[in-house]
């Protein structure tokens, strides 16, 4: 029981590192510019361009912009949550309690018939917010997996090692 709780402690560690990563660092960067981008382009052409769309359009912009906006909300915090982690100020165990709050499946756009009648930039940008949700949901599952869920997963190379046993011992 001492080895498995050293092993835990050692994929805790593993977990905690990862926001270190430069893998998190340049996520982070490119999160948080993707906010600041969208912001301007919502508050400045965006704006422009809105008012030039027929009005079922407009609706459509209108409801993409609230969508695109509460997903970059969602994934800001995530990533702010993740940098206090890295910063020392929380661990990642009080980080996977605060997480909760954040929702990584929040504003799926709508149907794809519909973006696409949408300005090219406002849809690059909801393409780039949901290629980032993909990123954030894929180093949240590897962050926060439970002892559980870990176990699961298991060793990937242990099929591999199977095969090769196989072969030679024939």
């Amino acid at each position: 029981m001492s080895d498995r709780s050293q092993g835990e402690t050692a994929l805790v560690q593993f977990s905690e590192r990862l926001t270190n990563s430069a893998a998190f660092g340049t996520l982070f960067r490119e999160g948080m510019d993707l906010v600041e981008e969208t912001a301007a382009y919502l508050d400045g052409i965006g704006r422009a361009e809105a008012k030039a769309l027929d009005r079922s359009v407009s609706l459509t912009y209108a409801t993409e912009s609230m969508r695109l906006t509460t997903r970059l909300m969602q994934l800001a915090s995530w990533l702010l949550l993740h940098r206090a982690v890295k910063e020392g100020e929380m661990t990642l165990t009080q980080a996977n309690r605060e997480k909760t709050k954040v929702r990584l499946s929040a504003a799926d756009p709508g149907a794809s018939d519909m973006i696409d009648k949408l300005p090219q930039q406002l849809q690059d940008l909801i393409a780039r917010s949901m290629t980032l949700q993909t990123k954030v949901r894929r180093l949240d599952s590897t962050m926060h997996a439970t002892g559980s869920e870990r176990a699961a997963i298991g060793n990937p190379l242990v099929p591999q090692l199977n095969r090769l046993k196989e072969a030679f011992e024939q």
